[in-house]
């Protein structure tokens, strides 16, 4: 008995390499494995955050005092299930066309009013 605890001990098993979730794969149909890579897709997505009045002032004030002092901005987006960070000053708004330009180091972009949830002032 000594003797199997000692071979036991001493088996090493860092060669063996296992197939993990492949093995599986080869014994499903085409149209299951695309539908599970959509459903892992679709369950990685955060929902929208429910802003209220007082969030849409907030934001509104954040944006009307950085664009008075000529501050940089954290701006929180969210599009197509997920959160999108940038970083920049405000140089204008557009209602018409309900865009918001942000000029960062290194360029200039335009980001949809309606995608943004949150704006914090950087000092």
């Amino acid at each position: 008995m000594a003797n199997f605890e000692e071979d036991w001990n001493q088996l090493d098993l860092s060669h063996l390499q296992d197939r993990g979730s492949k093995k599986w794969v080869a014994m499903m149909l085409p149209e299951h494995v695309k539908m599970l890579r959509e459903y892992g897709v679709e369950i990685k997505k955060e929902p929208r955050p429910d802003l209220d009045e007082f969030d849409y002032e907030l934001i509104e004030e954040q944006i009307a005092l950085a664009m008075k002092r000529n501050v940089e901005v954290k701006t929180k987006r969210w599009k197509d299930g997920e959160f999108i960070y940038n970083r920049g000053t405000i140089q204008w708004i557009d209602l018409r066309r309900r865009t918001i330009e942000l000029e960062d180091p290194f360029r200039s972009f335009e980001l949809p009013i309606d995608e943004i949830v949150d704006v914090t002032i950087l000092e």
